[in-house]
């Protein structure tokens, strides 16, 4: 069952962003602003944890059974309420985020304005119980939608290169 959930997500987000191709270079001109809005949210979607404000978290992803997420072990993330049961983890005094650094990052919006994606590197490092944990060099991909007037996570994938 989840195959097919996962193969419709993927079917769905490729016919999205091929029916809202990227933009040509005067119209990418106008979309500076949207991109800064953008990259905040990517930046929050990660940093929040630094703070352990949830409330910042919230803004930043869909919060509903359409979110997806590839992480870089063999169990995909599906849905708000999914994510939502690490909150455990993130939340324990024991978890401390330490640092969030993103490089290369290259944000796209396309035509049709409400649809956008990114890449970049993540270092997202933290200790648990004293203990150093995270991810370096991590590839960092996903796909925003403009719900509402706001620029919302609704797919992300985490990798790491094996060469």
């Amino acid at each position: 069952m989840r195959t097919i959930g996962i193969l419709s997500i993927g079917s769905l987000l490729l016919c999205t962003l091929f029916s809202c191709a990227p933009k040509g270079r005067e119209e990418q001109k106008s979309d500076d602003g949207e991109k800064l809005v953008i990259e905040k949210a990517i930046y929050n979607s990660i940093a929040w944890a630094l703070t352990k404000d949830t409330t910042v978290l919230k803004s930043t992803m869909v919060r509903d059974e359409s979110l997806f997420i590839f992480n870089p072990d063999s169990v995909p993330t599906i849905g708000w309420s999914e994510l939502a049961r690490n909150f455990d983890f993130w939340l324990d005094p024991r978890f401390k985020a330490t640092t969030t650094e993103i490089r290369d990052l290259r944000i796209e919006i396309a035509q049709c304005g409400t649809v956008s994606w990114w890449s970049c590197i993540l270092d997202d490092l933290g200790e648990w119980d004293g203990r150093p944990i995270g991810w370096k060099n991590t590839r960092w991909t996903g796909v925003l939608e403009k719900r509402k007037g706001q620029w919302l996570i609704v797919q992300m994938h985490f990798s790491f290169a094996s060469d």
